[in-house]
């Protein structure tokens, strides 16, 4: 049994976290990434919560945090549905939006900016000037006339070939980005110098200069850096072998950080705490994440979870991937059905049918101030047993009296959310094609 008795009273919320940019480990030019045997690119950053230093109650900022969670599977849905539909003649959709923003720079001289992080996804873009339609954002929207590191790039380049919608305009390369939600940025994709804190600064990222951006969900920040597997992402562009991400978990003082390349493996990798499960491609998806999920345990027991459940078809559809920007895990209905039962089972609490949460299972705490014991929960991936603590899966308010089970249930696609991944550093390693959880207590790197 896992013990809540550390939790209380402050695990509603999870991973809220504050603003500011870590040390660079390596300052690097785009020629040295090309270099072949150079030293590989490292630095990292601090991200911090889109709802960082904003007045929500932990419930208030639990159920924003789901709407997301819950409006962004259902455009990963889409997305994949769409990939499978060979008659679908509408624009691509992707994974809009993520739970994390990264401080940024861009341009000569440079403009900073905030962009939200996004691993189910694969395109940089910012608003740019002349905005024919732009959302508001804290800072100012980003001029291209005054960088002299600027430059549109042409339609014969690689990375317009590789934009799911394009088209070849007297500028050179135009772009549409759509969502899933009538969310999308348009404009030119250009190159420009980013900077990551002062010193690492790299010559011609590919990126979206956004001058028709709008939907909902973006105004958190200036615009995203998707991170996926695709050749737009920062990932392919920067030609890093890995990187990584630690989320702390609800402590407001606290930061999160992803590294970069050689970063993402300086630390002790080694140790036996270490867990690596392949990742996984789909075809008709292959941004994302996919892992091999065989199973899940609650407590000593192995649920009767049929082997196809979590399986990736041959459509694109099912199959679970790992996301950053997810809040709660959602599980196939037939597995959480299973899950919410045992855990029904095995916990010596009475349950909460007021739904107040909007989380699907609760508990009432006890009114004194006995240590609660809740089940173990272990996610059994190809190869590795995770086994999470506590506070990874349930949300305990002793000012509400209430304990939650952080997961809820999806139709096809299922995904391992940011909650499940706290106080972990996930390390992707895109070389060997791995995937690999490492207990760490993330505020301290």
């Amino acid at each position: 049994m896992a013990s809540l008795n550390s939790l209380l009273p402050s695990m509603l919320l999870v991973l809220a976290i504050a603003a500011s940019l870590a040390s660079p480990s390596l300052s690097t030019s785009r020629r040295a990434l090309e270099h072949k045997g150079a030293k590989q690119i490292g630095f990292r950053v601090t991200l911090k919560h889109v709802d960082h230093g904003k007045n929500f109650t932990k419930f208030e900022r639990l159920q924003r945090a789901m709407k997301r969670g819950k409006s962004r599977l259902q455009r990963l849905n889409s997305m994949v549905l769409a990939a499978g539909d060979s008659t679908e003649v509408e624009s691509p959709i992707h994974a809009g939006n993520g739970e994390f923003l990264m401080q940024l720079s861009m341009g000569t001289p440079p403009d900073s900016l905030s962009a939200i992080v996004d691993t189910g996804s694969d395109l940089i873009w910012t608003q740019c000037k002349p905005c024919a339609k732009c959302f508001d954002q804290s800072s100012p929207i980003f001029d291209p006339k005054k960088s002299s590191t600027f430059s549109v790039l042409t339609c014969s380049s690689k990375l317009c070939e590789a934009l799911p919608t394009s088209s070849c305009g007297t500028n050179g390369c135009e772009y549409l980005y759509t969502y899933g939600d009538y969310s999308s940025t348009q404009g030119v994709l250009a190159s420009e110098t980013f900077t990551f804190k002062d010193s690492v600064s790299i010559p011609k990222i590919g990126f979206g200069c956004g001058e028709d951006n709008e939907g909902s969900g973006f105004d958190q920040g200036a615009g995203l850096v998707g991170l996926g597997r695709g050749p737009l992402s920062l990932v392919s562009q920067l030609g890093v072998a890995e990187f990584a991400y630690c989320l702390t978990s609800i402590d407001d003082s606290k930061t999160s950080k992803l590294l970069m390349g050689s970063e993402a493996t300086s630390g002790n990798l080694t140790t036996s705490a270490m867990k690596t499960t392949p990742l996984i491609k789909n075809p008709l998806q292959p941004s994302f994440y996919y892992l091999s999920l065989e199973g899940i345990s609650v407590g000593d027991t192995r649920l009767p979870i049929k082997k196809t459940t979590f399986a990736l078809l041959d459509d694109g559809s099912g199959g679970v991937i790992i996301d950053s920007g997810t809040t709660i895990t959602y599980i196939e209905e037939s597995a959480f059905d299973l899950v919410k039962k045992e855990f029904k089972s095995q916990t010596k609490l009475p349950v909460d049918d007021s739904g107040s949460t909007g989380l699907d299972l609760c508990f009432k705490l006890p009114s004194d101030e006995s240590q609660v014991e809740v089940p173990k929960l272990i996610f059994h991936f190809e190869g590795a047993d995770l086994d999470l603590p506590g506070e990874n899966y349930m949300i305990a308010d002793s000012t509400v009296g209430l304990v939650c089970l952080a997961m809820g249930s999806s139709s096809g696609m299922s995904i391992f959310g940011n909650v499940q991944q706290q106080n972990m550093m996930v390390i992707h390693d895109l070389a060997k094609e791995t995937l690999s959880f490492l207990p760490t207590e993330c505020d301290k790197l």
